[in-house]
């Protein structure tokens, strides 16, 4: 069990921002690590990297460029091609390094991503190859936070491309917050001969763990269970709402599992469960947050869930209601490696978007918490909550399209 922050969800920071510190640190004790970036290294919020570097340009500069000089290691080019080429050859070289991109403009590479794959999977029978430094694609500005470019930037297909490779070579990382976006990267620029996706926003997130917390689920099978304290205020109470301390223990067996990879998709699976268990006080519920995946499994390539430690985590019989940052079908066969797939309950991103509110984003793939709500009270087949929560999805989306914000936060 990972016990969250003392004030989970309370304060909210960029993950972006603390991977730009932690790339500023990283560069400085590898001086030899460069940054492959579609001209976005600033849009993505990875510009504290500005403070210890710049721009690679050789050629005259304006006033009012941003830092640049010949000697610079960030490598800005509008071409995802030839900047995963270029990384490529460094990484060959034996030397570190990572691209950035938008979520949806990474699948332009997927072929180049597949080669390199190739070439890292013949390697391992070649003698004299060494264990090449990992590629880390940093992935941001995701299919559900595109409030101003809408639909053409919303695709997170290549998490599923590599998920479904048999040479168990990939790895995807779904920090929750900020914390655990830094403990994802000190994973992934740890490893060798792996390509590492890994999946963050820039927009502030709320912050659910401490570091340790968040470190220990990228090395310990990927996944945990987060208690937070019955007094946590995740939504506002109902007046008539019973105490919920009956249902709050992850000790107890549960009736429902609620689960997420990835932070968006996490807290809205969390103020789902605030709701539930103000809603149903006499139910318990838990939550089990996953950090990485990899081929058939939850967890990394070198320490995957277990059967035993799955069941530990998710009941052997229990309903499990998951919330996917990517398509759901990619999430339930993983799940479905593990548990019956008459237990599982996925949502996620259904390639329905627009230039639209957040939440309402979430709402039109099925991802909010009312959605996630509903299938516990059809399960329960309790008519008066699927009534509340289908009324609340209304209410949102015809405030969000009448006054261009969300009425829910």
């Amino acid at each position: 069990m990972i016990t969250s922050n003392p004030h989970p969800g309370r304060d909210s920071f960029s993950p972006a921002r603390r991977l730009g510190d932690f790339l500023v640190a990283y560069l400085r004790r590898h001086p030899d690590f460069y940054l492959f970036s579609p001209d976005e290294t600033t849009s993505n919020k990875l510009d504290a990297l500005y403070d210890v570097t710049a721009r690679a340009w050789d050629l005259p500069r304006a006033p009012f460029d941003l830092p640049e000089a010949g000697s610079g290691h960030i490598i800005e080019m509008l071409s995802e091609n030839t900047l995963f080429a270029c990384m490529t050859g460094h990484l060959i070289s034996g030397s570190p390094a990572a691209m950035t991109s938008y979520e949806a403009f990474f699948s332009i590479i997927t072929s180049q991503i597949l080669q390199h794959l190739k070439f890292l999977q013949q390697s391992q029978s070649v003698s004299w190859r060494p264990a090449y430094p990992s590629a880390n694609l940093l992935s941001t500005s995701t299919c559900w936070r595109q409030d101003h470019n809408g639909f053409t930037h919303q695709s997170p297909a290549l998490i599923s491309t590599l998920l479904a490779l048999p040479s168990n070579l990939t790895n995807c990382l779904f920090p929750i917050d900020d914390l655990a976006a830094e403990a994802a990267a000190i994973y992934a620029f740890n490893s060798r001969h792996r390509v590492n996706l890994i999946t963050f926003n820039k927009t502030d997130q709320p912050r659910w763990l401490t570091s340790p917390a968040a470190d220990a689920q990228f090395f310990h099978g990927g996944a945990s269970i987060v208690d937070f304290a019955p007094a946590d205020q995740l939504i506002t109470p109902s007046p008539a709402a019973k105490p919920a301390s009956s249902n709050t223990s992850p000790s107890h067996h549960p009736d429902y599992i609620l689960t997420a990879a990835g932070d968006i998709v996490s807290t809205e699976a969390l103020r789902a469960l605030a709701i539930l268990r103000r809603d149903l006080p006499d139910k318990r519920f838990r939550f089990v947050n996953i950090a990485a995946l990899s081929y058939n499994a939850i967890g990394t390539t070198d320490r995957k869930l277990t059967p035993a430690e799955f069941r530990r985590l998710f009941t052997s019989d229990r309903p499990i209601i998951a919330n996917f940052h990517g398509y759901p079908a990619t999430l339930a066969h993983i799940l479905s490696q593990y548990a019956d797939p008459r237990r599982l309950h996925v949502h996620g991103f259904e390639d329905q978007g627009s230039t639209t509110t957040p939440f309402e984003m979430l709402s039109l793939n099925h991802a909010s918490r009312y959605h996630l709500a509903l299938d516990v009270a059809r399960l329960e087949h309790r008519q008066d909550l699927i009534q509340k929560y289908q009324h609340a999805i209304t209410s949102n989306r015809a405030y969000a399209h009448q006054h261009g914000i969300d009425k829910t936060n």
